[in-house]
């Protein structure tokens, strides 16, 4: 028996007044997923435990297998170990976006313009996250480059609980009474938008008319990653596949195989299929788990993106689902397959909410009996079956 995740991050929605009133997964064609509903078990999961908020570090561990309470010491922790940094007991890791900001004469004035500065590439960050080093960096604090906006910050001895907004949490919003209470953390911002906004990088992707990254961000803080190993904890081998820092981080500090996919960048422009055959060929290889995560479905929420959502949905679909249980199949190869979000990231509000998401568990083995026509949140909920701990879906997986 092989297992999947297919973890469409952020796809769960509310209904959209621009797709007459219903959600994205409602609108979307998923013939694939659909397929499986019909004789699958649906049902909604809680993935953020009470008091915790509902990021996709804390989502992503619980459909993971690990209860975010035991074991979540913050997000950049997570993304520092990805990109190969070595945390010491008292370092303190910084989650730093490349922000977009507006133009306003005083710092605590400006907008939130774009968390991601226009998906910036990874080539062109590292150049500012240089310049950035260069300037601020001393013996107790780093910056280092990761992809694309999404960089860290070590801090030897730093400080934690700090309550640091995340940037995409306020899109298109004044920034004023988001800025951090911590000095230095502010001081740092303040003074990266007066180093970066006339950097070459910047200028030149100004008269491409693209937006500039001006301003650094810092926010996630936490200390070194808390998680046990995967296959000592669920008898299985795993591999992790996505284009971002975070599930990767989780899944090095698991023990699982991380797979590189060639043009993965966690956006909707990313290697749907390329994602799908090395699902395949992982699985086929002897591996027994494979998580795969597509950012895309919540990037476009956090952008507002409505089309792009749908899109998103369908080629998860066409270009990961369904090649990916033909192979299966060709094979002879039986299976077991979790599709679900980690969170819901309503394209009305541009950022993570804590509610239940829907799930579809199937196994090629058997039919459950009680499934639907279709995969949604309001099938799902209608069925009254509901996981309080986003974490005991894996043992549910892998029938344990």
């Amino acid at each position: 028996m092989k297992y999947i995740v297919m973890l469409g991050d952020g796809m769960a929605d509310d209904p959209v007044k621009a797709l007459g009133d219903r959600t994205p997964l409602e609108v979307a064609k998923k013939p694939n997923i659909d397929r499986l509903a019909r004789t699958g078990e649906l049902g909604m999961v809680k993935t953020v435990p009470d008091g915790m908020k509902p990021g996709s570090d804390v989502a992503n561990l619980a459909a993971m297998g690990y209860d975010p309470k035991s074991c979540y010491t913050g997000r950049s922790p997570l993304e520092a170990v990805s990109i190969g940094i070595k945390m010491g007991d008292s370092d303190v890791a910084f989650r730093c976006n490349l922000v977009t900001l507006s133009e306003e004469e005083e710092y605590e004035n400006k907008r939130m313009e774009d968390y991601s500065s226009g998906e910036i590439t990874t080539q062109e960050a590292a150049e500012l996250i240089q310049a950035v080093e260069n300037a601020f960096g001393t013996d107790k604090i780093q910056f280092y480059p990761g992809i694309s906006y999404r960089h860290c910050m070590i801090w030897h001895e730093g400080p934690v609980g700090l309550d640091l907004t995340p940037p995409h949490d306020i899109s298109d919003k004044k920034i004023t009474s988001h800025l951090p209470k911590n000095l230095v953390i502010l001081d740092f911002m303040r003074r990266s938008y007066d180093l970066l906004k006339d950097h070459p990088v910047n200028q030149a992707r100004k008269e491409k008319g693209m937006n500039p990254a001006n301003s650094i961000w810092l926010w996630g803080e936490g200390t070194r990653p808390a998680v046990s190993g995967f296959e000592a904890a669920y008898g299985v081998k795993g591999s992790v596949i996505s284009a971002v820092d975070l599930i990767k981080g989780i899944g090095i500090c698991a023990g699982m195989e991380v797979i590189e996919v060639e043009g993965a960048t966690g956006n909707i422009d990313t290697n749907f299929r390329g994602k799908g055959e090395a699902a395949l060929k992982t699985l086929l290889d002897g591996q027994d788990l494979v998580y795969i995560h597509v950012e895309a479905p919540d990037e476009c929420g956090h952008h507002g993106d409505v089309e792009g959502k749908v899109q998103a949905i369908e080629r998860i679909d066409q270009e990961i689902v369904g090649p990916l249980l033909e192979g299966l199949a060709a094979a002879g190869q039986e299976y077991s397959i979790l599709v679900m979000p980690d969170h819901p990231t309503p394209l009305a509000m541009k950022t993570h909410v804590a509610d239940p998401v829907p799930y579809l568990l199937y196994r090629s083995t058997t039919a459950a009996g009680e499934g639907a026509d279709t995969y949604t949140e309001k099938i799902a909920a209608a069925t009254g079956r509901y996981v309080e701990h986003g974490y005991e879906l894996m043992r549910k997986l892998l029938g344990k």
